[in-house]
């Protein structure tokens, strides 16, 4: 992409507009604070995100499907010296395989059948100065690893048919549900790629491994619902029971959906024959 253009390209007022879209939503999110919990484990955490903050280094965040780990890499980027900067984000296993090198790297208009006439910035250089989250980084196909990989050594990216590479500065945080280890031991992942992205791992724990917080985030986020809906809703002391007692395979996450469907499909006070598919 040619940067030395005098007008403003559409490149930049799509970046000034993502920059400043970020920049209003992390306004009203408040660092660690969002990561909830009385756990041990789970102060620990925090602790160890405040100190991370302070750094640039590379972040694998690890942990079951729902346990927070977005919260964890946003609570980072608030708290950074990158907070007024974008925080980007994307599934790395959400996207096509096919489609997942033009949003990462961007490309130049015309490059290939369907794109766009004027081009498109990828998600590398949307968050440049800021923090680019890569969720679910051990769904990445190998080829694109690779490519991963040489933007985290050289600090740059290349766009598809682009006539060479743009700088970015951007700090990484992974994340990802699956074991990386044996994911590199069956060849599925690069070793290379997981030492780069792995200078401080974060693992969090699963709701059933504390459950001492199953009822501070039952309340907390009953609290959040009654406010938004003006009610008053209570749980019974049997509902806690059952609360405490489930699994939560679905663990943060599923929680909150089913205080959320509880809030609207009960009466002022949620009863054991509300929740009869968790006892």
């Amino acid at each position: 992409m040619n940067r030395k253009l005098s007008a403003v390209s559409p490149e930049e007022v799509e970046t000034d507009t993502v920059k400043q879209e970020y920049g209003e939503r992390m306004k009203k999110e408040n660092g660690f604070e969002n990561f909830k919990g009385n756990d041990p484990k789970i102060r620990h955490i925090r602790e160890l995100g405040q100190r991370i903050a302070r750094t640039d280094f590379p972040v694998l965040i690890t942990g079951e499907t729902g346990t927070g780990k977005e919260v964890i890499a946003r609570a980072i980027h608030m708290e950074s010296g990158r907070s007024e900067e974008p925080f980007v984000a994307i599934n790395c296993g959400a996207i096509p395989a096919e489609l997942l090198e033009s949003e990462l790297f961007g490309y130049e208009g015309g490059s290939f059948t369907g794109a766009k006439r004027q081009g498109k910035i990828g998600k590398f250089e949307m968050a440049n100065k800021g923090t680019f989250f890569l969720d679910e980084i051990g769904d990445m196909p190998l080829n694109m690893q690779a490519k991963i990989l040489r933007t985290l050594q050289e600090s740059e990216v290349e766009p598809v048919g682009g006539s060479g590479p743009v700088p970015v500065d951007v700090r990484v945080i992974s994340a990802t549900r699956q074991n990386l280890p044996k994911l590199i031991e069956s060849g599925d992942f690069r070793e290379d790629l997981y030492y780069r992205l792995n200078v401080i791992n974060i693992e969090i724990p699963s709701l059933r491994e504390r459950r001492g917080d199953i009822l501070d985030l039952s309340n907390h986020f009953l609290s959040q619902l009654n406010q938004e809906f003006q009610r008053t809703t209570v749980l019974s002391p049997e509902v806690k029971r059952c609360f405490v007692s489930y699994q939560w395979p679905g663990n943060v996450r599923e929680l909150r959906n089913v205080v959320e469907r509880l809030i609207i499909l009960s009466e002022d006070r949620i009863t054991a024959r509300d929740v009869k598919e968790y006892c």
